[in-house]
């Protein structure tokens, strides 16, 4: 099983951008998806989840503007995000089953 983030890219303060997780096989067999984040010098920290049943859970950091949704039939969890911040730029990336994939640069800069 692979997983693969995208949708990142540079965007200013305050603007919106929506990554994908999508697996090579069925996502809802990985059980919860989580979503982490890395930014340079600071630890990785877990930034979302959706459990198989679809509840989801945010760090504080990022509640009321990022939200985390699955279309099983496309085998894909997305990450919404709102209200985008400085301090949000980082690399994103999906795990599931201890499954990493390779992540997806998000900058948020003016």
């Amino acid at each position: 099983v692979q997983l693969q983030a995208s949708g990142g890219g540079l965007v200013q303060p305050g603007g919106s951008l929506r990554l994908s997780c999508t697996a090579s096989r069925s996502i809802l067999g990985l059980g919860t998806i989580n979503w982490h984040r890395q930014a340079p010098e600071k630890q990785r920290e877990l930034v979302a989840s959706i459990t198989r049943g679809g509840d989801t859970t945010y760090v504080d950091s990022v509640k009321g503007r990022f939200t985390v949704s699955r279309v099983a039939a496309k085998n894909t969890v997305y990450l919404q995000m709102y209200g985008l911040k400085p301090e949000d730029t980082a690399v994103y990336f999906c795990s599931g089953q201890g499954i990493s994939g390779q992540g997806t640069q998000v900058t948020v800069s003016s």
